[in-house]
């Protein structure tokens, strides 16, 4: 179950990279607003990492 996570979390991280990377080269304030978007979900991806798994008994 943690691979599913783990995995889950390193996607929202990279495409929060590509989000930041896209709000730079677009420049300006809406340049950095899109910054801030993908900056935020890079920090949820690798937070959600950190995150402790809850087992439920099925």
């Amino acid at each position: 179950m943690r691979a599913k996570s783990s995995t889950t979390s390193l996607t929202v991280a990279g495409v929060g990279a590509v989000v930041t990377g896209a709000g730079k080269l677009v420049g300006g304030r809406l340049g950095a607003a899109i910054s801030g978007f993908g900056l935020a979900h890079v920090v949820l991806g690798l937070l959600d990492m950190l995150r402790p798994t809850v087992r439920q008994n099925s």
